[in-house]
């Protein structure tokens, strides 16, 4: 695939002076060739007069004396005239090839469908007046693409957008290989989006933490990278790249956002529980160790299970437990 191709005009300055002496000169020998047809017709006109005056004194036929034109650079003032009008044009049809770069643009030029190069660098330049030059801008642009309504992988509807920072950087491609770049961009940000929220869940639990579940909601990061990497893919083709890509608004279709709230607190709550119980299990197992290793007390099968009920109770109850003095023994 064809890439740009940098290039460097004539400066622009030096050009212009060529350009403003030529139209000068045309200016002075056309004022110089009008003043020598003009002297030149006087001259005529006298010495045809003289040639008059003298034949009526003679009775001779008028012979005019021979009249030179005064020459000019030369040339006779006629053509003198006509040159310094070819000049003036030639001059004038020039400053069509003048133009300008601003600094983070670019000009793409092409002669007659031939593409024939890109000026980065910014500065007053001259080219061929035929040449196309057209603008490309290279600054950095903002996409805040618009909410859309998909299926994330669990198949639940949500509302998902993203906001895309992207810039040409081939000129050559976002000219001649997509038709127009802007919308391109447009178009695939909105199918990578969809794409991605389809591959991950809106929202996932695992019951190993050490490898937790990659989700749109949890796994913002990871999903921003995923999604810069697909989004540079899908517009290298028109010379496009992307700075920066995140999920702008993530969220559950209204029509099923209350269900999916009751089900996170849920899974919140059988979370928290289970994490009390693991924790509790583990603190009772603890005592009943340490009440083995230090043998403070000896307990049988049936004190143990009592001990642990009355443990895990104390410990998993919602409100605090209530202390009963008991004033017999321990079997009684």
């Amino acid at each position: 695939m064809k890439a740009e191709s940098a290039v460097t005009p004539l400066p622009g300055a030096l050009v212009l002076v060529v350009l403003l002496a030529s139209l000068a000169f045309s200016v002075w020998l056309f004022a110089s060739g009008v003043r020598g047809d003009l002297q030149f017709s006087r001259a005529r006109s006298a010495a045809m007069a003289e040639a008059h005056r003298r034949a009526a004194s003679t009775g001779a036929d008028p012979v005019p004396r021979a009249v030179e034109p005064q020459s000019i650079l030369g040339l006779a003032p006629i053509p003198a005239v006509l040159t310094s009008l070819v000049v003036f044009v030639t001059a004038l049809v020039l400053m069509f090839g003048f133009f300008v770069v601003n600094p983070n643009e670019a000009r793409v030029l092409t002669l007659f469908g031939t593409y024939k190069g890109s000026v980065l660098e910014n500065g007053f330049y001259w080219t061929n007046p035929f040449m196309s030059k057209k603008k490309v801008s290279r600054r950095a642009r903002n996409l805040n693409g618009e909410r859309i309504k998909v299926n994330d992988l669990a198949g639940n509807p949500i509302e998902i957008a993203a906001v895309v920072v992207w810039r040409v950087k081939d000129t050559y491609r976002a000219t001649f290989e997509v038709d127009d770049y802007n919308s391109y961009v447009v178009t695939q940000s909105e199918a990578a989006v969809r794409h991605l929220a389809g591959t991950y869940p809106y929202d996932g639990h695992s019951e190993d933490p050490s490898h937790p579940v990659v989700s749109l909601r949890a796994g913002r990061e990871q999903v921003a990278e995923v999604l810069e990497r697909e989004l540079q893919a899908r517009v290298q083709n028109a010379g496009v790249e992307i700075i920066e890509s995140r999920l702008s608004h993530l969220a559950y279709a209204p029509e099923i956002a209350g269900a999916m709230l009751q089900r996170q607190q849920a899974d919140a709550v059988v979370s928290a529980r289970t994490r009390i119980v693991d924790g509790a299990v583990g603190m009772v197992k603890l005592a009943l160790e340490r009440l083995d290793h230090d043998k403070i007390v000896e307990l049988d099968v049936e004190r143990r299970a009592a001990m642990v009920s009355n443990l895990l109770v104390v410990l998993c109850a919602h409100e605090g437990a209530q202390p009963v003095l008991n004033a017999g023994t321990l079997y009684t």
